[in-house]
């Protein structure tokens, strides 16, 4: 049996927490352990439970998920916090991975998705909606020099990495990029570790950042 990957959800919405906690139920793996419709009384439970994961709203009563974000990081408390929104603005993207958010998510994402995301924070890789990578991208400024050294790094690529890798610079999933690219998960799995391996890099937002930065996004 998989390793229990123990959440809370934290949402002013109660809507919003059983839909999440129905969306967790799906899978085997995940449980829901705890939810909260304010960030007061969530980081009250996060301390009492010790998730694996947090599912946090950003805008909430008493405390929003900034200032959780700001107060677990305060207090050294490392378990991965995925923010839940239901708009996406470079203000509040920005902040939130500032502040050590380990995904952002729009509450209306695909279920799967939510799933996903919550299972790669646990294993320690960023989980981004498409939004929040385009998001993310625009605030950093290409600089010649950076331009260069990202050109040099793209051209090891094969034509078939360069195509997936333009379509995760767009923020398409593993599963858009197959269905795009006709060709199996497996294989686009295989071909993202190529790619971060030649570019030099450990995750999609700082590969989509080099994409971006060579000129083919």
């Amino acid at each position: 049996m998989s390793e229990q990957i123990r959440v809370i959800v934290i949402d002013d919405d109660p809507m919003v927490r059983a839909a999440v906690r129905m969306i967790m139920a799906t899978a085997a793996d995940v449980e829901v352990v705890a939810d909260a419709g304010d960030g007061r009384a969530g980081l009250d439970l996060v301390r009492e439970h010790l998730p694996d994961v947090v599912l946090c709203d950003i805008r909430m009563p008493c405390m929003d998920g900034l200032a959780v974000l700001t107060e677990l990081q305060a207090s050294g408390d490392a378990t991965p916090v995925i923010m839940l929104t239901t708009f996406n603005t470079d203000d509040y993207v920005v902040r939130a991975f500032q502040l050590g958010a380990a995904g952002f998510l729009l509450k209306d994402a695909d279920p799967r998705e939510m799933v996903a995301a919550v299972r790669d924070v646990h294993a320690g890789r960023p989980a981004l909606s498409a939004g929040a990578v385009e998001t993310l991208i625009g605030t950093v400024h290409s600089t010649p020099a950076r331009d260069h050294r990202a050109r040099a790094l793209v051209d090891t690529l094969t034509e078939r990495e360069r195509e997936v890798a333009v379509l995760l610079a767009s923020g398409a999933s593993n599963a858009d990029i197959a269905r795009q690219s006709h060709m199996a998960v497996a294989t686009v799995k295989a071909n993202m570790s190529r790619i971060f391996t030649k570019l030099g890099v450990d995750n999609r937002v700082s590969a989509a950042m080099l994409i971006r930065d060579a000129g083919l996004a």
